[in-house]
């Protein structure tokens, strides 16, 4: 195996790890806190937004029939300080 497909073993370990870790940690007491790696990604993490970058700030609009935007908005403010 070359170097390129261990970097990307270990990226892609390093992220499940990151996951599992989100999901015990931050979702524990919600309607994902049992929920695959798989179902977390595809419904937290792999959504349409619009971003927009400003000189010192950063905007995310989500859509509005997004059903999981209040639990998206809950995480995102204790994962980004400020």
């Amino acid at each position: 195996m070359g170097w390129p497909n261990q970097y990307r073993l270990l990226l892609s370990g390093l992220a499940y790890l990151l996951l599992e870790r989100l999901r015990r940690v931050y979702l524990k007491r919600t309607t994902f806190a049992h929920a695959q790696v798989s179902t977390i990604r595809l419904k937290l993490l792999k959504i349409g937004a619009v971003i927009t970058r400003n000189t010192r700030t950063v905007r995310l609009m989500l859509s509005s029939q997004y059903p999981e935007q209040d639990l998206f908005l809950t995480l995102a403010s204790k994962l980004v300080p400020g």
